[in-house]
């Protein structure tokens, strides 16, 4: 989380809509219907005359039917990829195949769709899915833009354009000038130390040393002695008089990190540092001044360890004068983009590896993952992908198999009535497997209706054979047998 703040992106545009089909009626009732969701469309009968438009305009996705006269839709899909190759595409087709989707797919299709549409809202989600991956990409290409332009300097400030992040930025600025404690809070991984260095480099006292100190790694004469110092013979092993860190921050901040984790003794001292500061060494008998800002950070609840007589009150509001909350990751989605191409330059730098950008697809699983270590996993995650990247791209098989889901539990129906928080929690590879299972379910749960539960008719429709289209229906379908030889093959039919 080092770096300038970079400024927001304009205002996102409405997305713009291009359909191409040659029914006139659907192609009229598509236009309107996206209208009304606030896209911009146009739509054409002729895919010749859409190649025309697409040499001219830009579009954001394109909604294509496959079965067209003077050009197949499969052709104007690889017409548009080669063209304007961010454009997300869309195929609809009233006479679907398992090949035919596949080859969509593997064009570089971003949805398949299946006509008559049972409802046509149906069309307008997957196209604003598609317009908001579309915008995804676009800031994509924007924030490397952004850092071309500007390379942020390592421990500068933060990074991030998210309404959370600039309100810390905010609260920086605010109260750097002065000497007043902060009690910096958040989830283990936000970037809690970069915010109290970002305090001292802007305040009075950036020529003055800063002093961290993580109060949870030391048992509690350990921690004493680090803060306060000793005097020779205060306990065993003290051979000599020494100064403490309250001592080496003296003129500077000294930044006290996980500071819900420091033993009562210990509390007592530190209220006494804030009150009068002043500190005394263990084992003297003398007080010595010092002029030290703390500024003190926590992943845990304080006013719940108040409560439970674990912190003292007293130093609780000693400590929080001004308190800077840091979101976690989850809640800066926006950032994401930014902060990986931030980490990507850091280390293929370190590295002297020449990886120079960030695949969309890899954004897009990095935007999707929950991220539970913050900033910190999501630098240790592009680390880990600029050391195996074999080109000058990461790719999605450069991430490590938590975010990319391979590691992921068999997958789930998705959600149903409307309960979209589980869906978007999903990684994007168990997301997209779940996709594809509701496509295949949909798709022979079609022919079956189509072909009057006629299997050997339904898998002739899908180009299938026989035996692989009825194991394909098994999976959805409990009233399904075994594949033996049915007796009338020919018309054999399922219930239900």
């Amino acid at each position: 989380m080092e770096g300038n703040v970079m400024t927001e992106t304009p205002q996102a545009r409405r997305s713009r809509v291009l359909i191409v089909d040659d029914e006139p009626s659907l192609l009229r009732a598509l236009e309107s219907l996206l209208k009304k969701k606030g896209l911009d469309v146009v739509a054409l009968e002729s895919p010749i005359a859409a190649t025309q438009q697409l040499a001219q305009e830009d579009f954001d996705v394109a909604l294509l039917d496959i079965k067209m006269p003077e050009l197949s839709g499969l052709e104007l899909l690889n017409a548009v990829k080669h063209r304007r190759p961010e454009i997300e595409v869309i195929m609809m087709t009233g006479h679907a195949t398992v090949e035919t989707a596949l080859a969509a797919v593997k064009a570089g299709a971003y949805d398949y769709l299946t006509k008559p549409f049972d409802d046509v809202e149906l069309v307008a989600r997957a196209v604003g899915k598609a317009a908001e991956r579309k915008q995804l990409f676009d800031r994509n290409r924007e924030l490397e833009r952004q850092l071309s332009a500007r390379a942020p300097a390592a421990g500068e400030g933060l990074v991030g354009t998210s309404p959370g992040i600039r309100e810390v930025t905010r609260m920086i600025e605010a109260v750097a000038y002065s000497a007043a404690t902060v009690l910096v809070t958040g989830e283990s991984g936000t970037g809690k130390e970069l915010v109290a260095r970002a305090l001292h480099a802007r305040s009075p006292r950036r020529a003055q040393p800063f002093v961290a100190l993580n109060c949870g790694a030391l048992t509690e004469t350990l921690l004493e002695s680090e803060l306060f110092g000793h005097v020779k013979g205060a306990f065993t092993g003290a051979q000599r008089d020494q100064k403490g860190l309250f001592d080496a921050a003296d003129g500077g901040t000294i930044f006290l990190d996980e500071i819900g984790d420091i033993p009562p003794p210990t509390q007592v001292r530190l209220l006494r540092v804030l009150q009068e500061g002043e500190i005394k060494r263990v084992g003297a008998a003398e007080s010595v001044k010092v002029d030290v800002r703390v500024i003190a950070a926590t992943h845990r609840d304080l006013p719940k360890l108040v409560k439970g007589g674990k912190f003292r009150e007293d130093l609780f509001y000693r400590l929080n004068v001004i308190n800077i909350p840091l979101p976690p990751l989850r809640d800066r989605v926006e950032d994401i983009p930014l902060l990986a191409h931030h980490f990507l330059r850091r280390y293929a730098e370190r590295l002297g590896k020449k990886v120079r950008s960030v695949a969309p697809e890899t954004i897009e699983l990095l935007s999707g993952y929950r991220w539970p270590g913050n900033v910190r996993e999501l630098e240790n995650a592009v680390e880990r992908a600029v050391v195996l990247c074999r080109g000058d791209t990461i790719l999605p098989s450069d991430l490590p198999p938590a975010i990319t889901g391979r590691t992921a539990p068999l997958v789930r129906e998705a959600p149903v009535g409307g309960d979209e928080a589980a869906w978007l929690s999903l990684s994007y590879a168990a997301a997209k497997e779940q996709a594809l299972r509701r496509f295949e379910k949909g798709y022979v749960d079609a022919l079956m209706k189509a072909c009057d539960s006629n299997i050997s008719a339904a898998a002739r429709k899908a180009g299938m054979d026989r035996s692989n289209f009825k194991r394909v229906l098994r999976k959805y379908r409990t009233d399904v047998e075994p594949d033996t030889a049915d007796e009338g093959g020919e018309v054999t039919r399922v219930t239900g």
